[in-house]
């Protein structure tokens, strides 16, 4: 507190904001109560005086009431007055007749669709059967989506910017959806966060109509930076060829939409996207290159950081004013200003400044993932970097101080990379040491040299941006044949609060201890100047000289290492606890994950093994859309939904992969599946289907070697000593024709269809098998099968086709679980097959309704909860 005060009182608020944002009500202001009474104990504990302590008190509490101030106002004055007269049927929709108001983002287009943000002005909804009501939601900002029907459309759609007027007629008003799986992206809490309630989606431009701004404001100088980016990443594109340009544009200016998926893919993957994101490097470099220039120039220090700070600003707009931009650039610009005046005391005070100011501004980056791991990282570097260095004293000088960085880096940012992105490459120390100082100093040099150059004459730009290219291929490759080695790729559940805080308080004390014991370094025992160690810059220090710590006693010489070993054990026991899976040992879980109109079942044995039934699919219908209409990056049901879900839930490896059949809203996610995890086995009915997604998935599971099994009637797999699969159907197996595996159209008839015992709990997964399927089944099985079955899941999502009287007659189960998209076109779940149901007094579970369903085995009973609903037993 007496040495980084402006440290501590940011911990605080930050510690408050987390802690408004984690409680509501009386859980608040319990928590409240008890840091409260904790004050007087760590004030003691810590040795700060009484008024201190009651400083930091007093932030921690003017933080959590700053955060529910902001809560309170971040609410959409349209959702009240919508809630008046909106039929309660379609509880997230409402005609909205006209809106006006300023678009205040630059328009996003993707395909056939255009998105950006609007401050309204004013909004007319026309409710089913009524007048039209004017909703007087002044200032507030909605999202717009407009869906473009042609090539004109298009490019009319190219003269929309930020700042211009617009008027919008017709279209829906919709709310965000929210989650509706475990741990799934929550987009309408994401949108809460930049203070967006509602969308308006409309189809056709013609819907919308621009005008020039009256006056001149913030939001129309932002309209003419965007057109200047837009002109920078035009000169980019015209320097370097389609694929340097992506990644170029992401480099110089911030602007990541048109990077290779590929090359991205690789980046990702070694935990390199890091490069692409405009941060404190970026920054550091630009600065020091112009200072250089200036002083070249004799323009005098004083004037040459004046100019400096002038320069950031301008950098950060034109770098797309992201969270990591700002804290560089606020970071900059009041260092800068303390140098110049001469009061550079340490830059962790600066940084935790630039937190201060920032989350002052706008309290909601504190869940921002680029706001997080820029200042966490920032910090990490400041803060460990000189317990680091000396460790690597066998180093030299350079390469030391380039390798302590790149390690604490990984260190430091490893809670946070795996809580969001769930993956870790092993490889990533290396990948980081060896690819970012060559793009982060030589490809960003060069690149901002070839970039100015181009903007005044094109060939000398072309020219400097020639070894650049060269440069970054040799950067792809070796990022490509990095990520080619199997086996590096590590996944991680996310990890809870506790387990990060832990984390970081192991870490600091094995780096501690680790340099007490080298006897090394600026906190070392016996150390008599700082000339003995490396030189490390003042601000890591805050100007002070390293402790010179009296001799090491005996008793010290034994306490140490038993100190370093403990905590050792303690951080691998935490990593080992971190890396289990997500599901407890001895609990089977069944996961019906909701992927929309589609099929996907994550089955998790008590003795910890894996079974993914289906992927569920995105289904496209009629013909071949025309090039324009193509997205970046289309969706796809495996990569967005069910890849991550599984990351999410720490499933290192599938023991089995089971297609019941080939249709596309079976099979379709499943590539991004055997793409991203490991998988031991793929269990098929016998046959193909003449699609691209078939032939794609079978290449793949040949490419990795993934044993492909055909089932059988009557076949029993054991995956555990507490679990049975029974497979049913095809009741006729699929014979090969000539040798080969014969290619079938119609597969619901032959869809896999199996008995699953689990601790005394009876499932039946059936595919979309049909009625005639179900009477095979019945008739070769009848007298073989007795007892209750607990769960069904129904077959075809719920389709007049399946699920027979006979069917549900004969086994009576006591719950259902139908698989089918919210509001999807074909009327799944049909009435017919819900009456049936409840004839039996079979309960109904709906993932349409209910998102993902979860059933846990506990001790022979089933524990069931909804995503959209409650936890409910029998």
């Amino acid at each position: 507190m007496n040495r980084r005060p402006l440290f501590a009182v940011c911990c605080c608020w930050i510690l408050g904001s987390t802690a408004a944002s984690s409680f509501t009500g009386l859980s608040f202001w319990l928590f409240w109560a008890g840091i409260t009474m904790c004050v007087p104990l760590v004030g003691m504990l810590a040795s700060l005086p009484w008024k201190k302590s009651l400083i930091l008190w007093v932030t921690f509490t003017c933080a959590a009431l700053y955060w529910n101030y902001n809560e309170m106002k971040n609410i959409s004055q349209i959702s009240a007055k919508i809630s008046e007269f909106r039929d309660v049927s379609q509880p997230q929709e409402a005609v909205v007749s006209q809106a006006a108001g300023e678009i205040v983002s630059q328009p996003e287009r993707d395909g056939d669709r255009v998105d950006f943000r609007i401050r309204l002005e004013s909004l007319v909804v026309t409710p089913a059967g009524r007048e039209p009501v004017t909703i007087h939601a002044k200032a507030e900002t909605i999202l717009a989506q407009v869906r473009l029907l042609d090539e004109e459309e298009r490019d009319k759609s190219t003269g929309w910017k930020r700042g211009h007027k617009v008027h919008l007629s017709g279209g829906t008003l919709v709310q965000p959806s929210a989650s509706r799986n475990f741990g799934g992206f929550d987009y309408q809490e994401y949108l809460h966060r930049e203070h967006i309630h509602w969308l308006f989606k409309i189809k056709g431009a013609a819907h919308v109509r621009t005008a020039q701004p009256g006056s001149l404001g913030a939001t129309t100088i932002l309209g003419w930076n965007d057109q200047f980016r837009s002109h920078l990443g035009t000169t980019i594109s015209q320097l370097f060829s389609d694929k340097n340009a992506g990644f170029m544009k992401g480099l110089l200016i911030g602007v990541t939409d048109e990077l290779d998926p590929e090359t991205y893919g690789d980046f990702s993957e070694l935990g390199l996207t890091h490069i692409l994101a405009i941060s404190g490097s970026h920054v550091a470099l630009n600065i020091a290159i112009l200072f250089w220039l200036l002083r070249l120039l004799r323009v005098s220090r004083e004037k040459a950081l004046l100019t400096c700070m002038l320069f950031i600003p301008f950098y950060v707009l034109i770098t797309g004013f992201t969270p990591s931009v700002i804290r560089s650039g606020v970071m900059s610009m009041l260092g800068l200003f303390l140098l110049r005046k001469g009061m550079f005391k340490d830059s962790l005070n600066i940084l935790a400044a630039a937190a201060l100011l920032m989350l002052i501004l706008e309290p909601y980056y504190l869940f921002n993932v680029s706001f997080q791991l820029s200042f966490i990282v920032t910090g990490g570097l400041i803060v460990l970097v000189p317990y680091v260095s000396p460790l690597l004293s066998f180093l030299p000088g350079k390469i030391r101080m380039a390798a302590s960085m790149t390690l604490v880096a990984q260190v430091v940012s490893f809670p946070l990379t795996i809580y969001y992105f769930n993956q870790f490459s092993l490889l990533s120390l290396a990948a980081n040491f060896i690819i970012v100082p060559v793009v982060g100093v030589l490809s960003l040099a060069a690149g901002t040299a070839a970039l100015l150059l181009g903007l005044v004459w094109l060939p000398l730009g072309r020219l400097i941006a020639y070894p650049v290219e060269l440069l970054n291929r040799l950067t792809f490759a070796a990022a490509g044949w990095m990520n080619e080695r199997s086996g590096f790729m590590t996944i991680w559940k996310s990890p809870s609060l506790w387990w990060i805080v832990v984390y970081y308080i192991l870490v600091i004390l094995v780096l501690h201890l680790s340099l007490r014991s080298s006897e090394t370094g600026p906190f070392a025992r016996n150390s008599t100047s700082p000339d003995e160690t490396e030189p490390l810059t003042p601000e890591m220090y805050g100007n002070r000289q390293p402790k010179v710590l009296p001799p090491v006693s005996w008793r010290s010489r034994l306490v140490l290492p038993a100190q370093q070993t403990v905590c050792w054990a303690a951080l691998i026991g935490l990593l080992i606890y971190g890396y289990q899976p997500e599901a407890p040992k001895g609990v089977g879980s069944v996961q019906f994950i909701d992927v929309g109109q589609g099929d996907c079942t994550l089955i998790i044995t008590p003795e910890g093994r894996n079974i993914l039934v289906d992927g569920g699919g995105t289904v496209s219908f009629g013909k071949p859309k025309e090039a324009w209409k193509l997205k970046r990056e289309p969706y796809e049901v495996g990569a967005k939904v069910v890849v991550p879900l599984l990351k999410k839930r720490g499933i290192h490896k599938l023991d089995a992969v089971v297609l019941t059949h080939a249709d596309q809203d079976h099979i379709g996610g499943l590539q991004a599946v055997l793409d991203s995890i490991p998988v031991d086995a793929l269990l098929m009915n016998g046959s193909l289907a003449e699609s691209k997604t078939m032939h794609d998935l079978a290449q793949t599971a040949l490419l990795k070697r993934i044993p492909i099994y055909k089932t059988a009637s009557g076949q029993r797999i054991k995956p555990d000593r507490r679990t049975i699969l029974t497979f049913l159907a095809p009741v006729k197996p699929v014979d090969a024709v000539d040798g080969q595996v014969p290619y079938i159209k119609e597969q619901n008839h032959i869809s896999i269809a199996f008995l699953m015992e689990m601790d005394g709990v009876r499932f039946l997964f059936t595919g979309d098998m049909d009625e005639a399927a179900e009477r095979e089944v019945t008739e070769l099985w009848g007298p073989r099968i007795t007892g209750k079955l607990d769960v069904l899941k129904v077959a075809h999502h719920g389709s007049r086709t399946s699920t027979s009287v006979q069917w549900l007659e004969y086994w009576k189960p006591q719950a259902s679980v139908i698989s089918a998209g919210e509001s999807n076109s074909y009327g799944h779940p049909h009435p017919e097959i819900l009456g049936r149901l409840a004839d039996i007094g079979s309960a109904v579970h709906r993932t349409d309704r209910m998102g993902e369903i979860q059933m846990q085995v506990r001790g022979g009973a089933l524990v069931t909860r909804h995503k959209l609903a409650g936890l409910e037993g029998k």
